[in-house]
């Protein structure tokens, strides 16, 4: 029974945006596989891994017969992507087993029962749904996301808090050593809704989500999220537990405060970064009036230290960081600049952007 007879790209670019959670090692062999549903004249393509589902759709469905099958996803994409560019590829079931033709190429793939493939249940009670432009909320992760932890034993950490608060939607990372907070205005007014998603659901979106003005529906609902835009629907679970108490970590009252340019600085701190301990990762940012120094050493007795002429006449300082934490906010904001603003080595760092109050990055100091 012929599936799809298209050019190869027709079925390669929806298979990759499906293909990102599908583990090459699996308990259950069949979450290895890819769903692929025949019905008219596209072909319905899903995966999961039991904690989140993506469905896309692809045109070039042959015949009329509804039909569904799994294959092994990762050995799909490797096939269709070593064919040449704009090959015609057909493939059809035959015996329990998928046949690939390209050219006068040929494969044989194993197949598993569609009826066994496993499929998430709708998630509860809704709670609230919005839009976003895909460029909006594409941002407003990578403004974060980087701050959430990773394999952390807070599970809730190991995720990305969003909160809906009356026309604004807020995005908010930590993993206890630093944490960024990102807003966006939405068009209308919405009632309050907080969720945590998994660390895996954020990294699939911004993989997916594209940098243009398409629309992306989302739905919160009490035990799951949905994301719908481009052709892709992304549904995830969502992490139980209570996120910490974001507003009360950031500093309200910091009196030293430095513009910095910000590649200036970025570049600054990744050299300084190259003679730093490897195990602690520390820099000394020793603030004086004009002056902002970096400092850098390890454990063979090396030394770095940079020096950056700056607005400041304040009190002198010298306060230690984590520099991986410096570089990360550094490498996903875009402006020409950033504002550190201090109180003492004692208390964490705020970094915020000029005149935009809907970004800030709080981070510990560390004793070097």
């Amino acid at each position: 029974m012929l599936l799809v007879k298209a050019p190869r790209d027709n079925i390669l670019a929806p298979l990759q945006s499906v293909c990102g959670i599908v583990e090459k090692r699996h308990t259950l062999p069949i979450l290895s596989n890819v769903l692929i549903e025949k019905d008219g004249e596209f072909l319905t393509l899903l995966t999961t891994d039991i904690e989140i589902q993506i469905r896309t759709q692809a045109a070039g469905a042959a015949g009329t017969e509804k039909t569904a099958v799994t294959v092994s996803a990762r050995k799909l994409q490797d096939i269709l992507r070593s064919l040449p560019e704009g090959v015609d590829v057909s493939m059809d079931m035959s015996d329990k087993r998928m046949q690939i033709r390209a050219g006068k190429s040929r494969f044989s793939l194993q197949t598993l029962p569609a009826e066994d493939y496993p499929r998430m249940a709708p998630g509860g009670e809704q709670q609230v749904e919005l839009k976003l432009t895909q460029k909006q909320f594409k941002r407003l992760l990578g403004l974060v996301q980087y701050a959430m932890a990773q394999q952390d034993i807070r599970y809730y950490l190991n995720g990305l808090l969003l909160v809906v608060t009356g026309d604004e939607l807020r995005a908010v990372a930590t993993d206890g050593h630093r944490l960024a907070f990102a807003s966006e205005r939405l068009a209308e007014t919405l009632p309050r809704c907080e969720v945590i998603l998994p660390r895996k659901a954020v990294l699939e979106l911004s993989r997916l989500l594209a940098d243009n003005d398409d629309a992306v529906d989302i739905s919160l609902a009490s035990s799951q999220a949905r994301f719908r835009f481009g052709g892709v629907e992304l549904v995830s679970k969502l992490i139980d537990g209570k996120f910490p108490e974001y507003e009360r970590v950031i500093p309200q009252n910091h009196n030293k405060l430095v513009s910095v340019p910000r590649i200036t600085l970025l570049q600054s701190l990744h050299r300084a970064a190259i003679l730093t301990n490897e195990k602690f990762r520390g820099v000394r940012l020793v603030l004086a009036p004009g002056s902002l120094k970096i400092i850098s050493s390890n454990t063979d007795q090396e030394e770095a230290q940079e020096e950056i002429e700056i607005d400041y006449d304040a009190e002198a300082i010298d306060i230690g960081f984590n520099v991986t934490y410096l570089l990360d906010v550094l490498n996903n904001v875009s402006n020409d600049s950033i504002e550190v603003r201090l109180a003492d080595v004692n208390s964490s760092a705020l970094i915020t952007l000029p005149g935009n109050d809907s970004f800030k990055y709080v981070v510990m100091p560390m004793r070097i």
